[in-house]
């Protein structure tokens, strides 16, 4: 909660503070809230009546399947995960292989971080061409 709400909802702060506004400025303050409270009240209404009508249509759906002779669990099991799974991208081929200083042999597909090696034999007038995986 706020500064200025913990104030509001401090009766011994509401009371200091009244006695320095005007009694129209508070009853138009008092209206205000009313207005704020009955909104709120017919918002939290509509939703418990929306949830409410929710769950009798799930038990009558429940219902009927049961009668049917399905059970929901494998009405929900028999629904096929593929359409909401993201496909999964293929690895991309490597385009350079380099040694390390203790001679591995490593491959680096040209994109994220340039590896140490490659970065230095560029900076020392070498081109990245020089470490390209010949294509057969």
């Amino acid at each position: 909660m706020s500064k200025n709400l913990n104030n509001l909802n401090n009766i011994r702060t509401l009371r200091a503070e009244a006695r320095n506004i005007e009694l129209a400025v508070l009853e138009e303050l008092h209206q205000k809230f009313k207005t704020v409270v009955t909104e709120r009240r017919e918002e939290e209404s509509a939703r418990e009546a929306e949830a409410h009508k929710k769950a009798e249509k799930l038990a009558f759906y429940q219902e009927l399947l049961m009668e049917e002779g399905i059970n929901p669990a494998e009405l929900v099991n028999s629904l096929s995960p593929a359409g909401t799974a993201k496909k999964k991208r293929a690895k991309r081929p490597a385009k350079y292989r380099y040694s390390d200083e203790n001679g591995q042999v490593h491959e680096w597909t040209g994109q994220g971080r340039t590896p140490s090696v490659i970065k230095a034999a560029i900076d020392n007038g070498g081109s990245l061409d020089d470490f390209l995986i010949p294509v057969p």
